[in-house]
């Protein structure tokens, strides 16, 4: 980490977004308690990290990437065995069980072994393992992983309904639409620095702007964009146009310059993204 900062309101769903290696997992093992901090202060929930660990851990539900359910174990098994690392007495902890059950739509599935759940029924299973102790706040390391657009879509249903109810909600996702459609604000990092924070909107429009041109490359449309003084970028065989009136400068384009072919579309997160960190491939 480089003197990152940040904060993170309470009930409020917040991302952090970067290549690998950008100190995204850093920094959420650290607001685990799992990562030592090296420098600097960590407050989570008003407590510091180097003091009060255990009351920290109490207070929050951790979502793996990873699905590290115990297979030998079934759904309801491995909810009621989790349930004892937080001193729940059973009965409490079946109530609670019966409504995480219900709650991620898991009830017909109770009495199965987790080896034979889908992919989807697994990450719905992790999601409510890490409720049981009703968390004020929730870490998700890449919550959708992996899925197909039904649970995917179910999922982001959950965690629309747990902020409603105030749960503080940190995630990461490489599924940029995921942190566009869900996060009240967001970081983008990149090799151990914070590089922006904002609302995904905000971010957007500070960055990109809210519309993208989208043309194949030629040199007849680079003199039309020169003679335009457009702002562009050239990508392999296309090119990007930011342009300030998407509708003017397309007919301009059209019209004037006599190319038959472009495209215009609203301004994404992962425009951002890529424009911030690069569209060199890391491992």
């Amino acid at each position: 980490m480089n003197n990152i900062s940040f904060s993170i309101d309470e009930g409020e769903m917040f991302g952090f977004l970067g290549p690998n290696g950008a100190g995204k997992t850093t920094t959420m093992r650290m607001i685990q308690c799992v990562s030592p901090i090296t420098a600097g202060k960590l407050d989570v929930m008003e407590m510091d990290v180097t003091i009060h660990q255990r009351e920290i851990k109490s207070f929050m539900g951790v979502v793996p990437q990873e699905n590290n359910l115990d297979g030998d174990f079934t759904v309801y098994e491995n909810l009621l065995v989790y349930s004892r690392y937080f001193d729940i007495p059973k009965v409490e902890a079946e109530i609670r069980i019966e409504e995480l059950l219900d709650f991620v739509h898991l009830q017909e599935k109770r009495d199965v072994m987790t080896e034979s759940l889908s992919g989807g029924m697994k990450r719905r299973l992790v999601l409510a393992r890490a409720l049981i102790n009703r968390p004020r706040l929730l870490i998700l390391d890449e919550p959708t992983v992996g899925l197909d657009p039904q649970a995917r879509h179910l999922i982001w249903e959950k965690l629309r309904s747990l902020q409603k109810q105030g749960v503080t909600i940190v995630l990461t996702s490489h599924y940029l639409d995921e942190v566009e459609k869900l996060c009240d604000r967001l970081v983008v990092m990149d090799n151990g620095k914070i590089l922006v924070e904002g609302s995904p909107r905000g971010v957007i429009e500070e960055f990109i702007g809210s519309d993208i041109i989208e043309a194949e490359h030629s040199q007849q449309l680079l003199d039309c964009l020169i003679k335009k003084e457009a702002n562009y970028e050239i990508i392999g065989d296309i090119v990007q146009i930011y342009p300030d009136n998407a509708i003017e400068l397309s007919e301009y384009l059209l019209m004037e310059c006599s190319l038959s072919k472009i495209s215009a579309r609203p301004a994404t997160l992962e425009d951002v993204f890529l424009k911030l960190t690069g569209r060199r491939l890391r491992e």
